[in-house]
């Protein structure tokens, strides 16, 4: 079924381009949002499926483009699918959205179309709550990212940036169920001159994910981008998988059936993992494309950051 684009506007919209967006706690979390912020606006979702037709993609551009009350929007899931097919339609496209081939965010400014990459930062505000800002000093060890989309290259990109020094991971492992995004991670990568050595395998079953786990030194960031266990059920890794001691283990989901999250957690105490799921970086995700859209400094730490924070907390689910 081609996808049907949503009617015009009857009041600013900001859309969430997704997979399941009548799914997410955005639904609930953006009123109060809103509210707190003195945004007067409404939310509404476009489902496409994982991988949908070029045309798809363009109709949904297209309809935001089209009507002066659509603001703008999040894309999620789609984001280098999205780019891919429709990067001839944007007036502007940022510097990290067209070095990482992906746009995780859509804005106006005037009459222009303007594509973001706004990953790199959501990412990396996620990470550093995480890990703290000095971990790979102490820890050499490795990170696997499973995925590699725009999530995956956002990360990516934030965790070997040569201006952090020695505190990066030693090594870059990357796996991928499609080749041709393996390659594009790869052109990607070259662009970044990180100087981290990276592994990129190509990963046809989970099995080839355990492998690769098992190569993972002390206290490696282990990370699941890949959408398995939201936007489809299950887990790029096995049950027999063996995550490494002392890793940290971060599903960027936090809703669904959470596959890599139950694995991790099932085997927290025995490997000393410490296992964290995507809430805040659906946080800030969402937190970077309302400040881009709308225009406004939204704050991303400190006591504004908190109150945001504990606003949306109060709708969560648990994952």
């Amino acid at each position: 079924m081609s996808f049907i684009s949503p009617p015009r506007a009857t009041a600013a919209t900001l859309y969430f381009i997704g997979v399941t967006t009548k799914a997410s706690s955005i639904r609930t979390v953006f009123p109060r949002w809103a509210g707190e912020l003195g945004i007067d606006a409404v939310l509404d979702g476009m489902d496409l499926p994982v991988h949908a037709p070029v045309e798809d993609y363009r109709a949904a551009v297209r309809a935001i483009a089209d009507d002066p009350l659509a603001m703008g929007a999040l894309v999620t899931t789609h984001k280098v699918d999205l780019y891919t097919a429709c990067a001839d339609m944007f007036d502007v496209i940022d510097p990290l959205a067209e070095l990482m081939g992906e746009v995780s965010c859509i804005s106006k400014d005037g009459d222009k179309l303007v594509a973001h990459a706004k990953d790199p930062f959501s990412s990396g505000y996620a990470i550093d709550h995480i890990l703290g800002g000095s971990y790979w000093q102490d820890t050499p060890g490795e990170a696997f990212i499973m995925g590699a989309g725009g999530s995956g290259i956002a990360i990516a990109w934030y965790l070997t940036r040569p201006s952090l020094g020695l505190n990066r991971p030693r090594r870059l492992i990357v796996s991928n169920r499609s080749k041709p995004r393996t390659d594009n991670f790869r052109r990607i990568y070259e662009k970044m001159d990180t100087g981290v050595p990276l592994e990129l395998v190509v990963a046809g079953t989970p099995d080839v994910n355990d492998r690769l786990l098992e190569l993972c030194g002390p206290g490696s960031l282990v990370v699941n981008a890949t959408g398995l266990g939201k936007d489809a059920p299950g887990s790029p890794l096995t049950k027999a998988c063996r995550f490494p001691h002392r890793a940290v283990a971060w599903d960027l989901n936090y809703r669904g059936d959470l596959g890599f999250l139950e694995q991790a957690r099932a085997q927290a105490d025995q490997r000393a993992l410490r296992v964290e799921d995507g809430w805040f970086y659906f946080l800030h995700g969402w937190i970077q494309a309302i400040a881009e859209v709308f225009h406004r400094d939204v704050p991303v730490s400190g006591p504004a950051f908190d109150r945001l924070s504990e606003l949306a907390r109060s709708v969560r689910r648990p994952s």
